[in-house]
């Protein structure tokens, strides 16, 4: 009989345990700025250690992990500019950069939703006056 006690108060504990360690992980989002909250992005490249650059300020060579601060619902959000730009520039020659540009919406404007990963194809190449890298927008 006491080994079936002992039995039942080691399950007992470890069931214990194991709900006071579900119960302690965070399970609200980080808050940020104006209401938003953190979403992460994984940027990778078809070559690693591409230097990344989001809205011109160099954050890591990928693979590297964005935080990015966004809406309640999945989207950009718009802290004065109507676009979140993430910029891959080359490892070689014959690589191409490459740009990702999001809607951040303002002024009743659409805002896109804030992916997961990012894939960035490095060897992908211009085509006919297509340009994988449209530049800085003149204001």
């Amino acid at each position: 009989m006491k080994q079936s006690q002992a039995q039942a108060l080691l399950l007992t504990a470890t069931l214990s345990i194991m709900a006071g360690c579900a119960g302690t992980s965070s399970s609200s989002p980080e808050q940020g700025p104006g209401g938003t909250i953190a979403y992460m992005v994984k940027i990778e490249s078809s070559e690693p250690g591409a230097r990344v650059e989001v809205n011109d300020d160099f954050i890591g060579k990928t693979p590297v992990d964005l935080r990015v601060w966004g809406d309640k619902d999945g989207t950009f959000h718009n802290f004065g500019a109507s676009d979140f730009v993430i910029r891959v520039t080359p490892v070689r020659e014959g690589q191409s950069p490459q740009t990702k540009v999001f809607r951040t919406g303002g002024w009743f404007g659409q805002e896109d939703r804030i992916p997961n990963r990012l894939f960035f194809d490095l060897d992908q190449k211009n085509q006919g006056g297509f340009t994988v890298d449209p530049g800085k927008p003149r204001y």
